[in-house]
């Protein structure tokens, strides 16, 4: 007991575990965001499926997924509240409403999931329009919520429209990779649909990202003299620069038609990429703060002795999610088929 206190006590471990657990969180949301990403997708998408088959495979290819993939967003948010519980009760607090819509969404979804393949044929319309409903009001509202982040949790009429449009960009980020994930899993006249769907959002996913990327530095100084001053700005310019090929990569590339034979698997590589991307833009921008320029991740952790704690939980439960996603992806691989339960 004596070492492990010395061990708490050095300056070392004090300033490390807030970082590690902002690490943590941050890889913790990142996995969300594209996995839960496109099966969101998928949701937005499901209005545009021609009849009940189609719509049958669009279930089917996030079927086995959808449910797991939930559970990181679960410990991204139980990550902030153990180990920064101040920075929970701020941000928690200024996105309520958001956030209450947002679970709203997910209950949808989840109720419209289970019921939809048992429901009689006459009702399923209902069901399909839960699924949407419900999967498009998450995205707008995770979105809503980056938005207001962004602009470092500042409420009033600018802050509402700009994060307003960040949500239907977002949403059209999730389309874009729920159309990518629906090229891998479906084939012939579906397939060819997805692509189409890429096409589509892939200019509103340009414009999410460009508005987050210019405001984010206008909102606050600090964040500006970040990222523009000397020199700085040469070691940024390579997160524009590959943002940017890539765009320009998945533009091409959603425009030939041999990419659904030849690297099908390409275009939802290309956008994960994106995503990866611009969160590091995001992370780096606001670092060391967890509440915009109000709380650092240091001044915001709960207790060395906490953080050492939960991080031997966080070390079992990790590589336990991480091998399941894992998994069960490579059991379910392949081509989706339509959705029942007998």
């Amino acid at each position: 007991m004596e070492v492990i206190a010395l061990w708490l006590a050095n300056p070392l471990v004090i300033d490390a575990l807030p970082l590690v657990f902002a690490v943590l969180m941050g890889v913790a949301i990142v996995t969300y965001v594209v996995l839960d990403g496109y099966d969101l997708g998928v949701g937005i998408l499901f209005p545009l499926a021609r009849d009940k088959e189609e719509k049958d495979i669009l279930m089917g290819s996030i079927g086995p997924f959808w449910d797991a993939n939930e559970t990181w967003l679960v410990l991204a948010v139980g990550l902030l509240l153990v180990a920064f519980p101040l920075a929970h009760g701020i941000i928690l607090t200024a996105l309520y409403v958001p956030v209450f819509l947002m679970l709203i969404g997910l209950i949808f979804r989840g109720v419209a999931f289970e019921f939809r393949a048992k429901a009689k044929e006459r009702h399923q319309q209902y069901w399909n329009w839960a699924f949407f409903g419900g999967s498009l009001l998450t995205a707008v509202m995770q979105g809503y919520m980056l938005g207001v982040y962004v602009l470092g949790l500042q409420s009033g009429g600018v802050a509402t429209l700009f994060a307003g449009v960040i949500g239907l960009c977002l949403a059209a980020a999730y389309a874009l990779i729920g159309a990518c994930w629906l090229m891998m899993k479906t084939e012939g006249a579906l397939q060819k649909k997805a692509l189409a769907w890429g096409k589509e959002a892939l200019s509103y996913t340009a414009l999410g990202m460009v508005a987050v990327s210019m405001m984010t530095p206008l909102a606050s100084p600090r964040i500006w003299d970040k990222w523009f001053s000397l020199p700085e700005i040469f070691f940024l310019l390579p997160l524009p620069l590959l943002s940017t090929a890539l765009f320009l990569r998945l533009w091409w590339l959603l425009r030939q038609p041999k990419v659904l034979k030849d690297s099908v698997w390409e275009p939802f590589t290309s956008v994960v990429g994106l995503m990866l991307l611009g969160f590091l833009g995001l992370a780096y921008s606001f670092f060391p703060y967890v509440v915009p320029n109000q709380l650092t991740i240091w001044q915001a952790a709960s207790a060395t002795g906490s953080l050492a704690l939960m991080l031997v939980g966080a070390l079992l439960v990790l590589p336990v999610m991480f091998g399941y996603t894992f998994f069960v992806y490579r059991i379910f691989h392949g081509k989706a088929t339509g959705l029942s339960y007998h």
